[in-house]
Formats: C-alpha cells, sequence, structure tokens
C-alpha cells in the first residue's frame, strides 16, 4: 500500500513538472539559434522588442507564426553580417513601419501615444473637480430673501401682537 501511494506520488511529480516545463518553452526553433551565445543573446533582446505582424500583441520571440520565424531568421542574420542592434531596428522600422516595435520610438508623429493617456487623465481629474465644486455649491450657499417691505413688516408685528 506504501509503495503504491509512493509510485503514485513520483508520477504525479512527473506529469506536473512537465507541465510547468512546457510552459517555459519559446517559440525559437532549435535551427534558429546561433553558435555564438551573444549574438543569440543579442538576437533574443531584439526579438523581444518586435511585434509579431500577425499575433499583434506578442514578440516574434514568443510567436509561432511564419512570418515571426522568418523575422527572427532576418534578425540572425542581419547580426551574423555585422549590424548593431540599432541597425537591425532601423532595418526592420523603414521595412515595416513603426507598428513592428511593441514600444514605438518617442518623436512628434508618436506625441500623441505618448500625451494622451496623461492628458486624459488629466482632462478627467479637472472635469471631476469642476463637477465636485458645483455640487458643493449647489446645496452650502443658500440663497438671501429679499428684505421685508414696510406693509410686510407691519402685517408680521400685528402678527406677532395677536398672538
Amino acid at each position: 500500500m506504501r509503495r503504491a501511494g509512493m509510485a503514485l506520488r513520483r508520477i504525479l511529480t512527473i506529469v506536473v513538472s512537465t507541465l510547468f516545463l512546457a510552459t517555459a518553452a519559446h517559440a525559437v526553433q532549435p535551427d534558429e539559434v546561433l553558435d555564438d551565445p551573444a549574438l543569440e543573446g543579442r538576437a533574443r533582446a531584439i526579438s523581444a522588442e518586435l511585434r509579431c505582424m500577425v499575433c499583434q500583441n506578442q514578440s516574434i520571440d514568443d510567436s509561432d507564426a511564419p512570418l515571426a520565424r522568418d523575422l527572427r531568421v532576418l534578425v540572425r542574420e542581419r547580426l551574423v553580417a555585422g549590424d548593431s542592434d540599432a541597425e537591425v531596428m532601423d532595418y526592420l522600422v523603414a521595412r515595416y513601419g513603426e507598428f513592428v516595435l511593441l514600444k514605438p520610438r518617442f518623436g512628434l508623429h508618436t506625441l500623441i501615444l505618448w500625451a494622451g493617456a496623461p492628458m486624459a487623465l488629466i482632462g478627467g481629474a479637472i472635469a471631476a473637480y469642476i463637477a465636485w465644486r458645483r455640487r458643493q455649491g449647489e446645496g452650502s450657499v443658500a440663497e438671501k430673501p429679499a428684505p421685508l417691505t414696510a406693509d410686510e413688516k407691519a402685517e408680521l408685528e400685528r402678527l406677532l401682537k395677536d398672538g
């Protein structure tokens, strides 16, 4: 009975370990990996910053799409040819546009991307403050009544005397 429990525990450990190891795998195929570890590290870093044009919100390093594979191979070819990281990025931006970058560069043409969210947040805060001030003003300040006329004062005194 005890041996059966140990065997079951071992099998369960192997299955769970296999599942966890499978999730850590990347889309990079063994035939894509460069022999030089330094170049491979640079290629992986560049690939992590490039958008898969098919998957769109996934880097080419993580994507299994055929286009992502082609881009990974292209990055490695450019690095082997002697291009710097910046030259590889510039080449891909020239070929595919700024959209290929997962994090767009800061520039005049991308200013709306970078400034849009903070401006919307500031605008919302100002609108909330104005609405809050208007509500505060409605309830706390009572209208001042008009002063009594001479006839109203006389009527009031007559009513107070009569009781």
